[in-house]
């Protein structure tokens, strides 16, 4: 019984275990299949072959306009990658230059000295300050600054 089926598990034998025997035609099955499926083969490249000329002409037209979008998308995608990159150069200019701003106005203030502005206001140029009587203070209510040409009202 081991030998029939290692036999069995070959592939090429023709033998087979059981008490009835059938026969076996394996040359004429193969065959017919072989046939029908030529001949289906057949009709299919048959059908595939003629290309006729409108066929190609819109093939060429919608590769055409499939080419030319991916020529656009890729330049689209250029253009904003070039934009982006300059976006990012402006904006480090622009931290240079705010920080050279920063550094000139603490410059700026640390340069002024009020004590001696002071000295030479009132020493040298002879001035005081103003005294409350000389201080006249009223509320604009229409806007929140004052116009230079406009006269100031009287008490």
């Amino acid at each position: 019984m081991a030998a029939a089926r290692s036999r069995r598990n070959t592939a090429q034998t023709e033998y087979v275990a059981g008490n009835t025997a059938r026969e076996l035609n394996r040359e004429v099955k193969p065959a017919v299949r072989r046939e029908s499926h030529t001949v289906t083969v057949r009709r299919n490249q048959e059908r595939a072959l003629p290309m006729d000329l409108p066929y190609v002409i819109i093939l060429t037209i919608a590769a055409v306009c499939t080419l030319y979008l991916c020529v656009s998308y890729l330049k689209l995608q250029s253009s904003i990658t070039a934009r982006l990159n300059h976006i990012e150069t402006l904006e480090k200019e622009i931290e240079v230059l705010k920080a050279d701003n920063d550094a000139l106005e603490t410059r700026i203030n640390t340069s002024v000295d009020l004590d001696y502005i002071y000295k030479v206001a009132t020493e040298e140029l002879g001035m005081v300050y103003a005294n409350k009587n000389q201080v006249r203070l009223y509320n604009r209510t229409e806007s929140e600054y004052v116009r230079q040409y406009e006269d100031i009202p009287e008490r």
